[in-house]
């Protein structure tokens, strides 16, 4: 899982009916040194490329999720369907302590 910023919304013209009750949201993943501060105030855009991400759970604009991507995004459906990049938590507040080295 990686954590990231919700940054827009992704509108389409036409959807495939697989993908009825979720949207489509645009999502920058956070980098490690951004994750205390991530929930109080709004991280700069990282350095990593920003993704499309399904979104079936409510997340909004500026929210801080988790997206699962790969396989693993196709898990909840009971059914083959073509994601790449699934949102599946919305955190309230991330507390991380790099390992000592």
């Amino acid at each position: 899982m990686r954590v990231a910023q919700v940054i827009g919304r992704v509108t389409l013209n036409l959807q495939d009916p697989s993908f009825k009750g979720g949207r489509w949201l645009m999502v920058n993943p956070l980098d490690a040194g951004q994750f205390n501060d991530a929930c109080r105030q709004a991280p700069a855009l990282s350095t990593q490329h920003s993704l499309i991400a399904y979104d079936n759970i409510g997340a909004s604009d500026g929210d801080i999720v988790g997206i699962v991507e790969g396989a693993e995004a196709t898990a909840p459906f009971d059914f083959p369907i073509p994601i790449d990049a699934i949102t599946v938590a919305i955190f309230d507040s991330l507390s991380y302590q790099p390992p000592v080295v």
